[in-house]
């Protein structure tokens, strides 16, 4: 899959819309904790601001639903553009209202407008035609930069992108990376490639596990999804999260597992609890030995060796969804462990955003893995086999 290229685009004069995704964490006092998709998106900025473009930057930032709502202002991201390109960003008050209109009309060659968040208007998240329409008259050329949302049908990352023709839209830099990664990393890994696949339920990754399984040499299976497999094979899980109608997929997953000589894992013993707490009593039991009323919530040590064993002679490894309720401290340990295993070991490791993102943040272990997503749900999506609704239109048809 080859999409239009930034590069191939005649900046030269032009006001460029680059739809970003600025959604990122704020603290209790408005200050971002985390800048890692502002920063992203920085290279595909400054490329167009270097070949004498003007630029209008677009993002969605939580879930306002549709209405002006003062605390998801996108003013904390302005003052970080600010801070990170050493540049006025000018913001307009609203997403396609007179001050914006206003503000990109008078938008000068290497100037920066920033829209207020574009999930303030209701037609964004419908892929309204008329919102698509007045976003594309921001500009000359479009460009999709926002890898996180473009698993979404939305104006801003698909409807717009009819008013554009080709040679007039393109892929960000971030965006043309994130694919090609995840491209090569599923038709042709260097192998052994082991998948590492966690979270709370089997139901959010069961696609992703389908297309997974004709590709990998090894899965690791963790998090509480692992409780229905080991449900589904007669053990007593206690109270462990499980999807009991789920339970004959799970026993079909592992049948064709065996059927294509893919090694799965699955936990031998967990950190379970009597309660869902940072206070709660935890101890370490084999999946045998679940006391009745307690869950597990977290990978135990022999998991962690046994884990750790099976991923030591990769050569890719695939990680999406932490081991345990890494949120809190007692149920952390599994998945802090593994990210230490992954980050030292010399495969090539690719981190599926969204919560396995945050876990290796908090590790500390950013800058030892090959890359990180910007996208958990997209990501997600890609592994599934999707082609994404924001990536269709950027697509070249092959002769």
């Amino acid at each position: 899959m080859t999409l239009y290229n930034l590069k191939d685009l005649d900046l030269e004069g032009r006001q460029v819309f680059i739809r970003c995704d600025f959604n990122v964490p704020l603290d209790e006092f408005g200050n971002i904790t985390d800048d890692r998709r502002i920063r992203s998106a920085l290279s595909t900025i400054e490329y167009c601001l270097d070949n004498n473009a003007s630029v209008v930057l677009g993002s969605h930032f939580g879930r306002p639903k549709g209405k002006y709502d003062p605390k998801y202002s996108l003013k904390p991201v302005q003052r970080r553009l600010h801070s990170l390109l050493h540049m006025d960003i000018q913001l307009a008050d609203d997403v396609v209202g007179d001050d914006a209109k206003e503000k990109a009309k008078n938008l000068k060659v290497g100037e920066v407008l920033l829209l207020e968040n574009l999930r303030f208007e209701a037609g964004e998240t419908k892929n309204d035609e008329e919102f698509s329409k007045a976003l594309s008259e921001f500009a000359e050329l479009y460009i999709n930069d926002a890898f996180g949302v473009s698993h979404r049908a939305h104006s801003s990352v698909n409807g717009i992108t009819e008013y554009f023709e080709v040679g007039k839209k393109a892929a960000g830099f971030l965006l043309q990376k994130e694919i090609e990664f995840f491209s090569k990393l599923l038709n042709a890994p260097a192998r052994p490639f082991t998948a590492i696949v966690g979270g709370s339920k089997v139901s959010g990754k069961l696609e992703a596990l389908q297309n997974l399984l004709p590709r990998v040499d090894k899965l690791v299976i963790g998090g509480g999804m692992a409780f229905t497999f080991l449900k589904a094979m007669g053990e007593d899980v206690g109270n462990s999260i499980v999807e009991d109608d789920l339970m004959p997929e799970a026993l079909n997953i592992m049948r064709e597992a065996r059927k294509l000589g893919v090694k799965l894992f699955l936990p031998v013993d967990v950190i379970a609890s009597d309660k869902f707490s940072d206070k709660a009593t935890i101890k370490a039991v084999t999946t045998k030995e679940i006391p009745d009323k307690w869950m597990g919530l977290d990978i135990g040590p022999a998991s962690v060796k046994y884990f750790q064993l099976a991923i030591r002679d990769s050569q890719t490894i695939l990680w999406n969804g932490p081991m345990g309720v890494y949120e809190i401290e007692k149920f952390s340990r599994g998945s802090f462990k593994l990210a230490h295993t992954v980050a030292d070991s010399f495969a090539t490791t690719v981190i599926g955003g969204g919560d396995t993102a945050d876990l290796i943040k908090r590790t500390g272990l950013d800058e030892d893995m090959s890359f990180i997503s910007t996208g958990g749900g997209a990501s997600l999506e890609l592994i599934e086999g999707k082609v994404l609704p924001g990536v269709v239109p950027l697509v070249k048809e092959e002769n």
